[in-house]
């Protein structure tokens, strides 16, 4: 029976890894790696660091496929759609891989930025393959430390209150209105800086981008002060390296309803 690691590789710090991955890492015969192109080819580059620093040459080996473009215009009722068929067409992908580079008695890992079972699609896309039929494997789950995790650890605060909630969303869904009987929102996924939106509450930012990585970028305070900081910092980073993957909290003053 062939298996599959899914595996938490943190935020990009590569101090980050757990012991638990760095075991499954070491019991891993073949990675699968998705190339998102040239531009991102930083994210491809941290995952082979980390194997460098864990593994012996020539004691694996890694095998490279082209993720498929997404349509990322899609909106209203295309959103759902849209993203669907990119996981479909994944999973095709992740079908002919684990048939074709990974033998039967071998195992393979998946290396997942943050934590596989927060807003990352692997683990319902090999679920998809089994599904499908077409290859048969087994596979487990290595949780890893996300970027909420490393975002609220950077900026020395906690995720939530004394007996309050917190939601994570993401940028579209804020967009929608802020989530009634919740003061803590941890956003991600969020192209658009929807957060200037309520720059007119008493609503704090705790803000990072690339967290765990060198080019790390924090930034905090009241919107209505942050906000210019962090559009600028963010355009800068985003001209320099042609991507941006941001995260942020935003803690609202309990009276503010």
């Amino acid at each position: 029976m062939r298996k599959i690691h899914v595996i938490g590789i943190g935020a990009g710090d590569p101090e980050q890894l757990t012991l638990q991955a760095v075991r499954a890492l070491r019991g891993t015969d073949v990675f699968f790696i998705l190339d998102k192109g040239e531009v991102k080819s930083d994210l491809t580059q941290l995952r082979r660091d980390m194997l460098d620093a864990h593994r012996e040459e020539g004691t694996y080996r890694v095998v490279e496929a082209r993720d498929p473009e997404r349509d990322r215009a899609a909106g209203g009722a295309s959103y759902s759609p849209a993203v669907g068929d990119w996981r479909s067409a994944r999973a095709g992908i992740y079908a002919r891989l684990i048939a074709e580079e990974l033998g039967e008695d071998e195992t393979g890992a998946f290396l997942v930025w943050g934590d596989p079972a927060l807003y990352d699609s692997t683990l319902g896309i090999l679920e998809e393959v089994l599904d499908k039929g077409e290859v048969d494997f087994e596979y487990d789950v290595v949780p890893g430390i996300s970027s909420v995790s490393a975002l609220v650890a950077r900026h020395r605060t906690g995720l939530n209150r004394v007996a309050r909630p917190v939601q994570i969303t993401t940028g579209r869904r804020l967009a929608e209105g802020f989530p009634e009987g919740v003061d803590d929102v941890v956003v991600m996924l969020d192209a658009h800086q929807t957060f200037r939106r309520y720059a007119d509450q008493d609503i704090d930012i705790y803000w990072g981008a690339y967290i765990g990585t060198p080019d790390e970028i924090l930034a905090s305070g009241p919107i209505a002060e942050a906000a210019p900081r962090i559009e600028r910092l963010r355009a800068e980073a985003r001209e320099r390296k042609g991507w941006i993957m941001d995260t942020y909290l935003l803690r609202r003053k309990p009276n503010e309803q």
